[in-house]
């Protein structure tokens, strides 16, 4: 087993556990009367909700970008499967690059730019170990 690896995906199942929790008691159960989607008028959400919700709607880009580097590479050798590098070097790019989303976004004030640049750097440092 790769301990990076291992490591890094432990972390990312984490965050994104934590994050749909916390998403849903911080904000959302705010928004909605007795149904999983929003369902209720509301007031309006604080500046730091609507911070979150745009770097989380962008985030989701960034996500189906790497996941269209890993597609483009496949169209490209139809029946030959991708390396390592090709796979880690596009985990590496998109959690960078969300992680800095996420940093710009909310200004520093959102812990999830640690989480998800911390997921990025050991994808990139695996590279070297695979």
């Amino acid at each position: 087993m790769q301990p990076l690896l291992a490591t890094a995906a432990v972390l990312a199942i984490v965050t994104g556990v934590v994050h749909s929790l916390l998403g849903e008691r911080l904000i959302f159960r705010h928004l909605r009367q007795s149904s999983l989607v929003r369902s209720l008028p509301g007031p309006l959400l604080q500046g730091r909700n609507v911070r979150i919700l745009w770097v989380t709607w962008h985030l989701a880009s960034v996500f189906g970008w790497a996941f269209a580097g890993l597609l483009w590479q496949l169209a490209q050798n139809p029946g030959v499967a991708l390396s390592a590098s090709s796979v880690l070097g596009a985990s590496a790019a998109g959690f960078l690059a969300g992680a800095l989303l996420v940093l710009v976004g909310t200004r520093g004030r959102h812990p999830g730019w640690v989480a998800l640049g911390a997921v990025g750097f050991l994808s990139w440092a695996a590279i070297g170990a695979t």
